[in-house]
């Protein structure tokens, strides 16, 4: 039986895995019901290193695995621990239920390994996509996390010390049970849907009055008609809009100037649950407030006579969390100039950037932001998306990365690691589009068929600045994007590039400041896929740890 002193260790140890103890790994799960065994782990980005800590109540071995089914054939395994003559660590893979045979190529580098009034904590990394065959291969998919572990160094049976739990660990989202459990509804009711392609519904509303200030922690869709419905955003608005209305959307009402994204839910996505440590404020001195929920319809069968109710639940409690979240939008200032994307082109580009050195034009003094999460957004001409956040004039890292995007599979995935975005620091966002099966321009806009270039960084403290956007200025592209040939695609989209960019920056109040001469900055490549290295069982000397994530929710935002 393990003593008080080391299982209240135990605790500890995990408790620092919250996010805001611990950046470079802010995910935390109890492999076992008995809270005896704590894993941690963080990534930078789906192609890059993923970092785990393991903390087990036991002075004896510790092992960690990867299964395709949570037995040990198949399973990818470490071994550790802290014995008489110092740490011992290695890869191994597992043909049965037998001893797990060391690995040739160790993917596995430990970082760290520590004994320390009763509990094994042991750190180490590998490439989320190694070249191995014996390597369990991460994916955003759920995975069965193995563990097993001794109470001596001696590594033998673990009999009944050993246990299974599936977690998805690139696209993690913690559950919480708040004991309130009270929710808002937004949804439409009963409208009929225009037999339309593309039909986009606005309902101003305000909620039921709540005296002091709550937080939302999750987000459920209620959709009553999943073949038509591709997003539903719900905004905040500005306090010049003081009247429900329930109509077409983007028609001159004053609720189109509603952009201060609160909610949403995109296609392929389901209920989406916000980190621990953060919430969407609503209530208190905002209880008056009006909100805008739109909802996308897209109804290429042009199907008649269909009425619908759909919308969101937002689950709220009064306990609240350590930060309120924001939601800024960056990248391509959709349908304001002139953008268009030649037709049968195999790959073409489009840039949006946001320099924050002009924040302080809106607030002073800027605080350091630090992003969570991040949803990427074009549309069906999209085959890729990268956000990439510069520092003095020069990349240091990826806000987020899809080079498969899937219009059809938008939703929220959280971020390995918190990025902190600095004053000053630029964001690029660079959209890939194939229209080999177009015979026409493809505009920027608000239909299926038209295209969006997005980045919705989610993040915190939640600032005076709801979108940070750009759009090049065209004057001197010479080139008709309608009438190019094949030879000259690559040609006009680097002069699009090269254009100066007009930036765009938008506060809550929906009062928008323009600020000429821009730069797109070259994006580095994206990280290989594939790694190998020769690692050893040697301490790393760095304890710089990556961490990324992915938080698909579906959110795009036009800015009338």
């Amino acid at each position: 039986m393990c003593s008080p002193l080391p299982f209240f260790s135990l605790l500890l140890i995990c408790a620092t895995g919250s996010w805001a103890m611990d950046v470079t790994m802010p995910f935390m799960e109890y492999l076992d019901q008995e809270q005896l065994v704590c894993l941690k782990w963080g990534f930078d980005n789906p192609a890059g290193d993923i970092t785990f800590q393991l903390a087990v109540n036991t002075t004896g071995w510790v092992g960690f695995g990867l299964s395709p089914n949570g037995d040990m054939k198949g399973s990818d395994i470490v071994i550790g621990g802290v014995g008489s003559s110092g740490s011992y660590f290695s890869d191994r893979y597992a043909t049965g239920n037998s001893m797990p045979l060391e690995d040739a190529q160790q993917s596995y580098t430990l970082l760290s390994m520590r004994e320390n009034e009763g509990q094994t904590v042991m750190t180490f990394k590998r490439p989320i996509k190694t070249c191995d065959d014996k390597d369990f291969q991460i994916t955003a998919q759920p995975i069965k996390l193995i563990f097993a572990y001794g109470k001596t160094d001696e590594i033998s049976y673990h009999m009944s010390k050993r246990g299974t739990k599936e977690v998805n660990l690139l696209n993690y989202m913690p559950k919480s049970i708040p004991t309130n459990s009270s929710y808002l509804s937004a949804t439409v009711d009963n409208i009929i849907v225009p037999s339309n392609t593309t039909y986009y519904h606005c309902k101003v509303m305000q909620f039921p009055k709540l005296n002091t200030k709550h937080h939302i922690y999750q987000i459920e869709p209620v959709i009553e008609h999943l073949d038509l419905i591709h997003h539903m955003l719900l905004y905040h608005c500005p306090p010049k809009v003081t009247e429900p209305y329930d109509k077409p959307c983007y028609i001159g009402d004053i609720g189109d100037s509603c952009f201060g994204i609160v909610a949403s839910w995109g296609v392929g996505g389901g209920v989406y649950e916000l980190p621990e440590n953060v919430g969407i404020p609503i209530g208190g001195e905002k209880s008056d407030a009006f909100y805008r929920l739109e909802i996308h319809y897209n109804n290429p069968e042009r199907k008649e006579g269909i009425k619908d109710s759909s919308g969101l639940r937002l689950h709220y409690t009064a306990k609240l969390r350590q930060h309120d979240v924001g939601i800024m939008t960056t990248g391509v200032l959709p349908g304001r100039m002139k953008y268009d994307i030649p037709p049968k082109a195999n790959q073409f580009h489009t840039y949006g950037i946001c320099n924050t050195a002009y924040f302080s034009k809106f607030l002073n003094p800027v605080p350091d932001l630090q992003v969570f999460a991040v949803f990427l957004h074009t549309h069906l001409a999209g085959t890729k998306v990268r956000a990439g956040h510069f520092r003095n004039e020069r990349q240091i890292d990826f806000l987020g990365i899809d080079e498969n995007y899937n219009f059809d599979l938008q939703q929220a995935v959280s971020l390995g690691s918190i990025k902190t975005i600095k004053q000053g620091d630029e964001i690029v966002v660079e959209c890939t589009y194939n229209t080999t099966n177009r015979a026409s321009v493809t505009k920027m806009g608000l239909a299926t068929t038209n295209e969006m270039c997005l980045a919705f960084l989610f993040y915190y403290p939640v600032i005076n600045i709801t979108s940070c956007v750009s759009i090049p200025d065209t004057k001197g592209v010479l080139i008709d994007a309608e009438k190019i040939p094949m030879d000259k695609i690559t040609e006009y989209e680097m002069m699009l590039k090269k254009a100066p960019q007009y930036q765009v920056i938008i506060n809550s109040n929906h009062n928008a400041s323009l600020f000429p001469n821009g730069t797109v900055r070259d994006l580095m490549k994206t990280p290989a896929a594939c790694q190998i290295r020769n690692t050893s069982n040697r301490f790393s000397t760095s304890w710089i740890v990556n961490l990324a994530g992915i938080i698909l929710v579906l959110l795009w935002i036009i800015l009338m």
